[in-house]
């Protein structure tokens, strides 16, 4: 089921302002931060610029992802495991606030999303 289109809206405006001031402007051009919407789900991106003369695709690495819950209107956060499964991110409970979804991806306490 897509986003209701004031939390599409909602969500362009954030994760977009929240990739925007990931990465500073002096290092962009090797490294970036993105965001797919595809249903419920709002997937971030680290995209890193070919580092070998052959390679000329940047490669796109899934760092976490966002389910909204229409029937509670609420996020969830989920992390990704070794095999590229997701899983719930048990360290945050399901939130209204996106912001706080986004703080928690951006602090990284347990290491599990920027390394």
């Amino acid at each position: 089921m897509p986003l209701p289109d004031f939390i599409k809206s909602l969500v362009e405006k954030k994760v977009g302002e929240y990739c925007d001031h990931k990465i500073p402007a002096h290092l962009r051009d090797k490294i970036t931060v993105t965001y797919e919407i595809r249903g419920n789900s709002v997937t971030l991106f680290e995209n890193r610029a070919p580092w070998r003369e052959e390679m000329t695709e940047w490669t796109k690495s899934k760092v976490a992802q966002m389910r909204y819950d229409e029937k509670k209107a609420t996020w969830n956060l989920f992390c990704r495991d070794r095999n590229g499964k997701w899983h719930p991110y048990g360290s945050l409970s399901p939130t209204k606030n996106l912001d706080r979804v986004l703080e928690e991806i951006n602090d990284d306490p347990t290491c599990i999303f920027w390394g």
